[in-house]
């Protein structure tokens, strides 16, 4: 005989629901009914006016905590399936497309301390029972990807775009990502200026 105990998937509790077999079906309803109206409110949320008075409210609705003062610009992604799990303090800056992530293979928790600025589509993910932060009044740059805490007062850039090829064929134009790819030329290294000819 088999000794290895059976799960049934049907008994799986929902988070923030204590288990009691009598009222399973609705305590799923409500579950349910809760993460649909957690996605409209982020959608209503994501594309609504009102940065600082509509956007932190609808945000509030869903359990994110979020402090006086803050701006959140068009299009923030904030979690979805856990948006309890982030903290945003009073006067903190998140502009257009910064998106965080508070959970990966489970929750986590992301704080981002008063007065922090986080520029346009900077990410900052979570992974499951860790706690980030981003500390107050640090600036993320443009772009930059955060997975780590950051310092207060810290400021962080991501690196600047390279030149890493030419193209012979223009990708709008290519029949295929073969001939695009086929068309690539090593970049031409520039000269330098000698420092001391210009003396």
């Amino acid at each position: 005989m088999d000794s290895k105990p059976t799960v049934e998937a049907s008994h799986v509790t929902p988070p923030g629901q204590a288990e009691d077999r009598g009222k399973k079906p609705v305590a799923k309803k409500r579950w349910l009914v809760r993460r649909v109206l957690n996605r409209l409110l982020h959608t209503l949320a994501r594309s609504s006016p009102g940065a600082t008075s509509l956007r932190p409210w609808l945000h509030r609705l869903r359990g994110v905590t979020v402090g006086s003062r803050v701006f959140i610009g068009e299009d923030v992604y904030l979690d979805n399936e856990y948006p309890e799990a982030i903290e945003i303090q009073d006067g903190v800056q998140l502009s257009i497309r910064s998106m965080v992530i508070a959970h990966t293979r489970g929750p986590g928790r992301v704080i981002i301390d008063r007065n922090a600025f986080v520029w346009p589509n900077v990410v900052v993910a979570c992974s499951a029972d860790r706690t980030l932060r981003i500390g107050e009044g640090a600036v993320i740059g443009a772009g930059c990807t955060v997975t780590r805490s950051v310092p207060a007062r810290v400021v962080l850039a991501s690196p600047a775009a390279r030149m890493v090829g030419e193209a012979t064929v223009p990708l709008s134009t290519a029949a295929s990502i073969q001939e695009f790819m086929g068309g690539l030329r090593p970049v031409a290294k520039r000269p330098t200026a000698n420092r001391e000819s210009a003396n």
